[in-house]
């Protein structure tokens, strides 16, 4: 188990300098001038090859890449081209929000997913579990950003029931108003991405409902639900772990457009105005740390994998 796991977090720090890597050169691919965007349009050419010595952005890209990476090692993400604060500190200070906001939402998928992917499963031929069926298939296929708006319009707007915009300045010094504010951004997210994982839930469960262990268990005086909850529902965590993982990376996106939507101060909106403002260092920082946030997420799933299922612990 110990080699698994070190040899899973060498292939993850393997992956985070891949993404940086491509992440860098792709920032660099992008149209205009960074040096030339905070001199401002009045500059002087004397002043804008200033700032490019200042900033080393007349370094070669190597050198640049050798910088940035050095100084991750070191726990600094580096400093904001335009308002010169530490990038770490700003994505604490948003992960505040963003953070939260996905552990909402991935409660409300997980609240919808498995109860009703149960039942749907446990109903399948009847007119309740093909209604469910069908209604999991309709809200999946949902644009975020149209929910978001049914919702406000609904609960904020016609009922005055939540906030439409917006998150409290002073943070979460006011626990009832900052959760406030995240519950219909967590909502929109939590009811699309729940019920794509209830589709799966309610398709493992099938699947197990068939297996042998499950059929001897009803031959032997259980009912056929009955049968399938006790024996046949653990096997499905397994796969539901799985599919967690990719859920994550989908909330993770959601927020981006979620945070815009609703005025969230997060990571996301934080993303967007620094692609727009060219802040290089941030952007940088930003998509790494997402990036990081998913390749970590997939290392705890396979680790949950080989510490739950024992027969990949044999088989190693």
């Amino acid at each position: 188990m110990i080699r698994y796991a070190l040899t899973r977090l060498a292939l993850l720090v393997l992956g985070l300098l891949v993404a940086s890597a491509l992440i860098f050169l792709t920032l660099r691919v992008l149209p205009g001038d960074v040096a030339q965007l905070i001199a401002g349009v009045n500059s002087t050419p004397e002043q804008v090859a200033g700032i490019r010595e200042r900033l080393g952005l007349n370094e070669p890209l190597a050198v640049q890449y050798a910088t940035w990476i050095g100084g991750i090692f070191r726990g600094d993400l580096g400093t904001s081209l335009i308002t010169g604060s530490s990038v770490a500190d700003e994505l604490w200070q948003k992960a505040q929000v963003t953070m939260p906001l996905g552990l909402l939402a991935l409660t409300v998928a997980l609240l919808i997913a498995l109860p009703f992917g149960v039942l749907s499963a446990m109903r399948r031929g009847h007119a309740d579990g093909t209604a469910l069926s069908v209604g999991a298939q309709t809200i999946a296929a949902v644009p975020v950003v149209w929910a978001g708006m049914m919702l406000v319009l609904v609960f904020a707007v016609w009922l005055g029931w939540l906030p439409a915009q917006g998150f409290p300045r002073s943070g979460w010094a006011d626990p009832g108003l900052a959760l406030r504010s995240l519950v219909l951004p967590a909502v929109t997210i939590g009811v699309i991405e729940g019920a794509m994982l209830m589709r799966f839930v309610r398709s493992a469960t099938l699947q197990a409902s068939g297996q042998d262990f499950v059929r001897t268990a009803a031959a032997k005086g259980l009912t056929r639900d009955q049968a399938l909850i006790r024996h046949g529902l653990p096997t499905v965590g397994l796969s539901i772990i799985t599919v967690l993982g990719l859920q994550v990376a989908g909330i993770v996106v959601g927020a981006v457009v979620i945070e815009q939507l609703f005025s969230l101060p997060g990571i996301g909106r934080m993303l967007v105005a620094d692609v727009g403002a060219r802040d290089l260092p941030k952007v940088q920082g930003e998509l790494l740390a997402l990036t990081g946030f998913v390749l970590i997420i997939g290392f705890v799933v396979d680790l949950a994998h080989r510490v739950i299922d024992p027969r990949q612990r044999e088989a190693e």
